[in-house]
């Protein structure tokens, strides 16, 4: 049976994680009337625990860090790179770049996160509704209209809105429908991990540090995530085709096979045990061609997703969900929800995510950063903007052409960066 509600939002947003909840709660902060459809019911599990220090001011805005100050997610205030010879660099510690409380982040567990801020985003008057499922965005021509939403007794109906926020992640509603996602061909990788209980982490201000650490052969990186509740999350991320090699066996002997590898990763995690199963993701770098059009906007994974080599994850999806918010609410504000009105954020965040995306692509090139910065001290400070989220904004771009040069010096390969 299909009914159809009289009474309608001027928002719906679709997907309940941190690009949906965030843009619908700075909308509601507005004024506006905002329903959130998320089909899964809070806490789920989730990947992306690492968040970098430019969260910080998305945060604040959505009244979100006194809930984390009171949380027991364990503290982060720096990062460290470890070679494929074991050899650890320094701690990058943010705060000697940027003396403010921004520069102290957290090591969060996504279930309970998640759950804080999609609770967060009802305290602002968000309509949250779980375990919905969004069978389709509803159009008019080119125009989005609402949606067709199935509950959780499997009744069916449609739900009119002014605005389509697609926050479905890596569901890609919108996206899906016109074709609109392109996979990264310069970063085709996958990632294998688990959870262990009582594995090593440092003390003091370094207990929280995420950690980088290169494989021996040079092929991938494990990422090492205290968490709270003495768990810590340990990933090794490589090319899909070398990772998931049908021949090398189920994915827990190519997990130890990597950890044999790796063995700085090994040292840390042999004096834990395993606390969960293991999880994969394959071939996730991906960017859709267009992030707005009548009556709708992509954010977060709905839009695209960048390899998770410097954590950029959550704070790519809290500032599209910033950005797609205040642009929504002032085209709500002025009786404007063209395409161009909300899609008006789009470049800029495009720049900053391809920033990112530099970055990345140099450490898989195996441009040594630390070179770079002993030759030009004055950049320095750019390289540590970008590394902290630091995205959007030209001035970094004064990286660009050294970087360039200092490639071409090595007689290094081009990446394969626009």
């Amino acid at each position: 049976m299909i009914s159809t509600d009289t009474k309608h939002p001027q928002v719906i947003v679709i997907g309940g994680g941190p690009a949906g909840s965030t843009a619908s709660t700075l909308i509601a902060q507005q004024g506006h009337r905002v329903t959130l459809f998320e089909r899964e019911k809070f806490p789920r599990f989730h990947i992306g625990e690492s968040l970098i220090p430019d969260t910080y001011w998305v945060l604040k805005r959505l009244n979100m860090l006194d809930k984390l100050r009171q949380s027991d997610f364990v503290k982060k205030y720096s990062v460290q790179f470890v070679g494929s010879s074991g050899r650890l660099s320094e701690p990058f510690y943010f705060m000697q770049h940027r003396p403010h409380e921004c520069s102290q982040t957290w090591q969060v567990l996504r279930s309970e996160f998640d759950e804080m801020m999609l609770n967060n985003a009802r305290e602002h008057g968000v309509d949250v509704h779980e375990g919905v499922r969004v069978l389709e965005v509803l159009f008019e021509g080119q125009r989005a209209v609402g949606v067709k939403i199935q509950d959780e007794h499997d009744q069916v109906r449609e739900v009119r809105a002014g605005v389509v926020i697609d926050a479905s992640g890596q569901s890609h509603l919108i996206a899906s429908r016109f074709n609109l996602l392109e996979k990264d061909p310069a970063l085709k990788k996958g990632a294998l991990w688990t959870y262990f209980q009582g594995a090593y982490r440092d003390s003091g201000q370094d207990e929280g540090a995420t950690l980088v650490l290169q494989t021996k052969n040079r092929q991938g990186w494990f990422w090492y995530i205290p968490l709270h509740n003495d768990i810590v999350s340990v990933g090794i991320v490589s090319s899909f085709e070398y990772l998931f090699d049908k021949s090398r066996g189920d994915h827990a002997t190519i997990y130890q096979q990597e950890l044999d590898n790796c063995p700085a990763c090994k040292e840390r995690v042999s004096i834990g045990r395993q606390a969960s199963g293991f999880y994969a993701t394959k071939d996730y770098s991906y960017r859709a061609r267009e992030w707005a059009g009548d009556g709708w906007v992509l954010v977060g994974d709905a839009f695209g997703f960048l390899d998770p080599l410097y954590s950029s994850g959550v704070l790519l999806a809290l500032k599209s969900g910033q950005l797609a918010a205040d642009a929504v609410s002032e085209g709500l504000a002025n009786g404007d929800t063209s395409k161009a009105q909300l899609g008006k954020w789009g470049p800029d965040f495009a720049r900053g995510m391809e920033r990112m995306r530099r970055l990345v692509c140099e450490y898989y090139d195996g441009f040594s950063f630390g070179r770079f910065v002993k030759k030009h001290p004055d950049l320095k400070g750019h390289i540590t903007d970008l590394l902290i989220g630091n995205l959007f904004t030209d001035e970094v771009d004064d990286v660009v052409a050294p970087m360039d040069t200092m490639r071409r010096e090595m007689n290094m390969s081009p990446s394969a960066v626009e």
